[in-house]
């Protein structure tokens, strides 16, 4: 029996449609969705246990994955089987993440999953656009408790148009690439990519996208209802006190709003928030402290959130004493490591980035194997942020989520600046050895400065910014260069990174509901002043790439063969390049690119190159017809000589070419090592090898008269 099924259709303006499907897969799940567009299909299911969980958060987690089959191909590896999140995916879940995650009930603390998978790909549908879609309309027909419908969508402009959810070909041809994440009333999230363009047109895309996003909750809604609303599930709140809640917020908040007008660093206010909480405990017995001791915790975070939050709108004074707009003291260095291609450290108050800048051959370039992609990337950056930059140590379990979607943002940023005909591979490493304020923008500072520093010819220095909201409502402050606790009690983290003409990446989170374009265009404004003033710092330090890279660092040089001659380069078994690599220390690298052969050599020293280049060019020479070469003769023969054009580049001169007279030996007229003069005479169709004359340069002797003959009778 065919279950029954219900559809629901959103049609964008330009011709193409999303379908919402539910009831036909997954129905164990609390809410199940199928997605279409084209033939992309995600399959995206939610599930929360009915028991709460110890923890006092929510432990939500946002799976994404892209099924090999779904693109009708096989994993790589030994087990030929999908196995850790790519770094893709793991980006595709946090950007879902980060718009679902605030709109589950505060108390609500249930182990939540929302799974969405990739079951059928479509080489003209991106299919991470859809993926927030997914995850919203599962929740929409489900129980669990969320607060409202929310969508995302990906916005592209081409040629002055904006396209929503647009394909690969129209995104490589986009000047903008921007995720928008927003409810139908508010835009909740943004990260995006762009060719130096302005705060008003990406203000503009952004309010593009969240017209499309409306629709998409519409569908959601829609359907939902089509197929019944369920009523939304109880489940147990967590216990408050309101008369303890008061007291707590009588005995701590002035004096948190004291440490936090008069404490200068992050370790003086720490440690003065931590005693005063201590002091406050003191006030009770250990029987009431059992009882209500995880609640006086919480309402004295409450109580400092909220002195803090009031000392910013009051009286214009953050944690560290700096107006609003005011950006921390900034110090830089270049070329710190000696034996790196390319080194930076920038410092901003209390967050500092060292960078790293490697230069290899295209052999050391990402390779990005996925269902939905495939290529390789000649330019990528890594970002770590290891327990000591915060003064802590917890246990290292590989590279976090959040490392991975910071690394990428520096990274976006970076990458637009990078030269087109960049001949290197190029890594570069950020390790972030403080933190107190957005490490990610402190990454894309020190990661131009390094790639400067290695003589990587980047069209435009680049600098980042991270920028804050506080608001009540009437009231509201936006803060340049936050620190980590602005982030953390603050409205919004906002971080825009640029050139001086205009943005190259961005990524925000709002945290409040329904924040106006106004505000969102003068918090913008006062990031370009901050990520300006930024740049002259970074400017001032190292103002335009190195001419050359350093003398340790490879040197890289590319050039063409014809396909035809690859095999003689590599030569038989890799005999005659491996043969090439040991006695110049160099790297090569070919690779067949149409009716050409690319090669690049990698070298610490130019004379190796070199020498590289002129036996390659050795090897591919190739003489042309009726020319006239100087020859080496490198070997006497009873029937000719072999003469050689170029090193490892020899043929035959047959003694009958060597004079018009007839001659006995070789020697007669030329020895081993001589160098002589010859012609061209391109491919004996006889015997199909190469033919050179010397007598054809020579004067032809005049023929003698012969008497005549006597006729027979």
């Amino acid at each position: 029996m065919t279950p029954k099924s219900f559809t629901q259709e959103i049609h964008l303006s330009d011709g193409r449609s999303i379908s919402l499907e539910t009831g036909k897969l997954a129905k164990q799940a609390d809410g199940s969705v199928v997605v279409r567009m084209g033939n992309c299909m995600l399959l995206a299911t939610a599930v929360s246990a009915r028991q709460a969980s110890p923890v006092d958060f929510l432990p939500l987690t946002v799976d994404y994955r892209e099924k090999f089959a779904a693109a009708g191909r096989f994993p790589g590896g030994f087990f030929k089987r999908e196995a850790r999140p790519s770094n893709e995916e793991i980006l595709t879940m946090r950007l879902v993440d980060r718009v679902l995650r605030p709109l589950f009930p505060k108390d609500y603390h249930a182990e939540t999953q929302i799974m969405i998978q990739l079951m059928s790909h479509d080489e003209e549908v991106m299919p991470d656009a859809l993926a927030g879609l997914a995850a919203s309309a599962a929740l929409q027909l489900s129980d669990i408790p969320f607060e409202t419908p929310i969508s995302e969508a990906r916005v592209a402009r081409v040629d002055g148009a904006f396209i929503i959810n647009p394909s690969k070909a129209q995104l490589e041809a986009s000047d903008i690439d921007i995720m928008i994440g927003a409810s139908a009333d508010s835009v909740a999230m943004v990260e995006g990519e762009f060719d130096e363009v302005s705060e008003a047109e990406m203000l503009e895309a952004i309010k593009f996208g969240h017209d499309a996003i409306k629709q998409q909750i519409e569908a959601q809604v829609a359907l939902a209802k089509a197929v019944g609303l369920k009523e939304t599930r109880e489940y147990e709140e967590e216990h408050n006190d309101a008369d303890l809640e008061e007291k707590i917020l009588g005995l701590a908040y002035q004096q948190c709003y004291d440490i936090a007008k008069s404490a200068s660093s992050k370790s003086e206010r720490s440690e003065k928030f931590s005693l005063l909480k201590d002091e406050i405990k003191e006030g009770y017995s250990e029987e009431e402290l059992e009882e209500f001791g995880d609640l006086i915790s919480k309402y004295f975070g409450k109580a400092q959130k909220k002195a803090v939050r009031d000392l910013v709108l009051n009286e214009g004074i953050r944690l560290d004493g700096r107006a609003t707009d005011e950006i921390r003291p900034i110090w830089c260095e270049v070329d710190y490591l000696p034996s790196t291609h390319g080194s930076a450290i920038f410092t901003r108050g209390e967050t500092q980035a060292l960078a790293t800048t490697t230069l290899g051959t295209s052999r050391e370039s990402n390779i990005i194997d996925l269902p939905t992609e495939q290529g390789e990337e000649n330019f990528y950056l890594h970002y770590n942020f290891p327990p000591f930059s915060t003064g802590e140590a917890r246990p290292l379990r590989g590279t976090s989520r959040r490392e991975v979607g910071h690394g990428n943002l520096a990274q976006r940023a970076l990458k637009k600046v990078m030269p087109d005909d960049c001949p290197y591979t190029v890594r570069v490493v950020s390790e972030v050895l403080e933190s107190n304020g957005s490490s990610s923008m402190a990454t894309v500072c020190a990661g131009t400065m390094a790639l400067m520093d290695a003589g990587v010819q980047i069209r435009k220095p680049v600098s980042g910014i991270a920028m804050g909201l506080i608001t009540d409502g009437d009231k509201y402050a936006v803060l340049s260069d936050i620190l980590g606790d602005e982030d953390h009690l603050g409205d919004m983290d906002f971080k825009v990174t640029g050139t001086e003409n205009g943005i190259t990446a961005c990524q925000m989170d709002i945290k409040i509901k329904g924040l106006s374009y106004e505000i969102l265009t003068e918090a913008l404004e006062q990031a370009r002043k901050g990520r300006l003033h930024i740049l002259e710092k970074l400017v001032e330090t190292i103002d335009s790439p190195a001419a050359q890279v350093k003398a340790h660092a490879p040197k890289m040089v590319k050039i063409t063969i014809p396909n035809d001659f690859i095999g003689a380069v590599i030569g038989p078994s890799g005999k005659v390049i491996q043969e090439m690599q040991k006695e110049t220390g160099t790297t090569i690298v070919i690779e067949e690119e149409g009716d050409v052969g690319v090669v690049e050599i990698l070298g610490v020293e130019q004379e190796m190159i070199d020498a590289v280049i002129q036996r390659i060019e050795n090897i591919t020479f190739v003489p042309q017809k009726d020319e006239t070469y100087e020859v080496k003769v490198v070997k006497i023969l009873d029937f000719g000589a072999v003469v050689e054009f170029v090193p490892g580049n020899e043929t035959l001169l047959h003694i009958s070419e060597i004079a018009w007279e007839r001659i006995e030996k070789v020697t007669d007229v030329i020895n081993l090592d001589d160098t002589i003069e010859v012609k061209y005479m391109g491919i004996d169709p006889k015997t199909r090898k190469q033919k050179v004359s010397r007598k054809a340069l020579l004067p032809r002797p005049e023929r003698k008269n012969r008497p005549p003959r006597d006729k027979k009778e």
